[in-house]
C-alpha cells in the first residue's frame, strides 16, 4: 500500500493551481474535466506523477461553488523544506500568505512555519536540512 492524494475543494480552479505551482513550487500534474457531473479536477505534487511514490493533492472544483466552510477537524498539510525562513521569504515574493513565520517550534528545536492558500487551507512547512 502506498498514499495516493489528498482532495481539498477549491472555489476557484486556476487560483489554486497558481498558488500551489506558482507559490509553493508544486508540478500540475494532469487535470479532468467532468462537465455533465459539474466539477474539475487538478492534480499537483512535488514529482512528476504518483508513479514516483509522492503524495499529491487533488485540488476539485465544484461548479457553481465558490467558497467552503472549513471543517473543525481539518488540520494542515505538511510539507518537508530544506530552509523554512527561504521558503517564507519565496513564498511572500510570490504574493502567498505566511500566517506563522519560521522558528522553532514551541518546546522544541524543529524549525516550522504556516502558510495559507487561497480558499484558507493551512499548511506546515517543516524544516529538514538534507543529509
Amino acid at each position: 500500500m502506498r498514499f495516493l492524494h489528498t482532495m481539498l475543494r477549491v472555489g476557484d480552479m486556476q487560483r489554486s493551481i497558481d498558488f500551489y505551482t506558482k507559490v509553493l513550487g508544486m508540478n500540475l500534474l494532469r487535470t479532468t474535466e467532468r462537465p455533465e457531473q459539474k466539477y474539475s479536477l487538478a492534480f499537483v505534487g512535488f514529482g512528476k506523477g504518483n508513479a514516483e511514490g509522492q503524495g499529491e493533492i487533488e485540488l476539485t472544483c465544484n461548479h457553481g461553488v465558490s467558497s467552503y466552510e472549513m471543517g473543525g477537524a481539518y488540520g494542515h498539510i505538511a510539507i518537508e523544506v530544506p530552509d523554512a525562513y527561504a521558503a517564507c521569504d519565496r513564498i511572500k515574493a510570490a504574493g502567498g500568505n505566511v500566517t506563522r513565520e519560521a522558528g522553532p517550534v514551541k518546546g522544541g528545536t524543529t524549525v516550522i512555519a504556516f502558510v495559507q492558500d487561497p480558499d484558507g487551507y493551512k499548511i506546515e512547512l517543516i524544516e529538514r536540512k538534507p543529509g
